[in-house]
C-alpha cells in the first residue's frame, strides 16, 4: 500500500469514527434534549459487578450478546478468534457458563456462521439462537447444544474493510452514496437481533445493511417485511435490536432515529418511544408487571413501563468507558426485573447489574 493511499484509508476511517460518534451521542439539538428528559428521570441506585469471565485458553473478547437461560446459564455470543473480519473470516465464539459464572462449553465450535458476532437469544424452551451479523445467518441450537435450525446466508468473500470504506469515501467526497437495499424474502443483511411471540414466530432486525425487521413462522416460512431506509413512518435507522413482551407487541430499537418503535404482533405500528438517546440493546423482563430496559452508546441504561414512561436510569462501565461516558452497551438481558446482565462492544467481560 503506497503512503498517499494508506493517508487516505487513515482520513476516510478518521471520519467514519466522526459519524459513529454523532451516531453514539446525536446532533446538539438532540443532546440538548436528552439532557433535559434525564434531569426529570429518577437515578436508581444499584450494584455493579463485572463477573470475570474466563475460558482455558481462549481470549474472551468483545461481549456483544449475552442472554440467560431457564437454569440461570449465561450465554455470551462475542467478538473473539485469532481472525480477522477484513475477509470475512471467523471471528466470533458463543460460551455458556453455569450459575456460578465458571465456564461450560463452546457451542457450535469451527461454524462457518460464525464471522462477526452481534447478539444471542433464548427461547422459552431454551433453544438458544447465534445471530451473526458478518454470514447473515441466525442458527438455532436445542439445550443439548445440537444446531436444528438455520436461517439466512450472505454471499461469499464479504469484504467489511473495502466496503466500508467505500462508503466513507461517498461522505468524504461529499457524493452521494449508494442507496441503501430494500430487503428481499429469504436473506438478511447484517441482521442484529431476534425475539420471539408466544406462537413461536421470530421477530428480527435486519439491520445495518437492510432498514426492517421480518417476521417468520417457527417452521421458517417468512411472513412479513416492514421497513425502508429513513426516518418517516415504517422507517428505520439501523433497527439493532427487538424485543417482544407479553402481549405480543414488538419493539424495534430504531438506533439512528433516537426512538423505539412499537408494532403489534401483524407489525402494524402503534407509537414511538423516545427520550432513551439512541436506543442499542432491549430487553423485557418475565416479571408480572414486565418492565423494559434500553441501554445506548455511552453507558446510560433506561428502565421503562411498558407504557414508554421512564422510571429510572444508571449508567455503567465509567472507569471502562472514554471522555464522559461509560461502556458501549450492544446487549441487555433481564428476566428478573430488577436484574440486568450487560454485554459491551467496548468490554472484554459481561456486567451484573442489581437494581436496590
Amino acid at each position: 500500500m503506497t503512503i498517499r493511499k494508506t493517508a487516505t484509508v487513515v482520513a476516510l476511517l478518521l471520519a467514519g469514527t466522526v459519524a459513529s460518534q454523532a451516531q453514539l451521542n446525536g446532533n446538539a439539538q438532540q443532546q440538548a434534549a436528552q439532557a433535559a428528559a434525564e434531569k426529570t428521570y429518577t437515578q436508581l441506585q444499584v450494584d455493579d459487578k463485572y463477573l470475570q469471565l474466563a475460558i482455558p485458553g481462549q481470549t474472551m473478547g468483545e461481549t456483544m450478546g449475552v442472554d440467560e437461560n431457564s437454569k440461570h446459564h449465561l450465554f455470551v455470543y462475542t467478538r473473539t478468534e485469532n481472525q480477522g473480519i477484513a475477509r470475512g473470516g471467523k471471528a466470533a465464539k458463543l460460551f455458556e457458563f453455569d450459575d456460578k459464572y465458571k465456564f461450560v462449553k463452546e457451542w457450535g465450535p469451527n461454524n462457518y456462521a460464525e464471522s462477526f458476532a452481534h447478539s444471542v437469544r433464548i427461547d422459552k424452551e431454551d433453544n438458544v439462537y447465534q445471530v451473526d451479523e458478518g454470514s447473515g445467518m441466525i442458527v438455532k441450537y436445542n439445550p443439548q447444544g445440537q444446531h436444528i435450525f438455520w436461517l439466512g446466508r450472505t454471499p461469499e468473500a464479504i469484504d467489511y474493510l473495502e466496503s466500508n470504506l467505500e462508503i466513507l469515501h461517498f461522505a468524504h467526497a461529499a457524493a452521494a452514496a449508494p442507496p441503501k437495499p430494500v430487503g428481499r424474502m429469504g436473506s438478511f443483511d447484517r441482521e442484529t437481533a431476534v425475539a420471539f411471540d408466544r406462537a413461536g414466530n421470530m421477530f428480527i432486525s435486519d439491520g445495518y445493511g437492510n432498514s426492517r425487521f421480518v417476521k417468520i413462522s417457527p417452521d421458517g416460512h417468512w411472513l412479513k417485511a416492514v421497513g425502508t431506509n429513513g426516518s418517516g413512518p415504517n422507517q428505520f435507522s439501523t433497527p439493532h435490536d427487538i424485543a417482544v413482551d407479553a402481549q405480543d407487541n414488538v419493539y424495534v430499537a430504531d438506533r439512528g432515529n433516537f426512538r423505539i418503535q412499537v408494532y403489534d404482533d401483524n407489525m402494524n405500528f402503534e407509537r414511538s418511544i423516545t427520550g432513551v438517546g439512541a436506543p442499542w440493546a432491549l430487553c423485557i423482563s418475565n416479571s408480572s408487571p414486565q418492565v423494559m430496559y434500553s441501554g445506548d452508546g455511552t453507558g446510560k441504561i433506561y428502565r421503562l413501563s411498558m407504557d414508554g414512561k421512564v422510571t429510572g436510569m444508571f449508567i455503567t462501565g465509567q472507569d471502562h468507558g472514554t471522555e464522559d461516558t461509560g461502556n458501549l452497551v450492544h446487549s441487555l438481558s433481564c428476566h428478573n426485573p430488577n436484574t440486568v446482565f450487560v454485554g459491551s462492544a467496548s468490554m472484554w467481560d459481561v456486567q451484573k447489574v442489581t437494581v436496590k
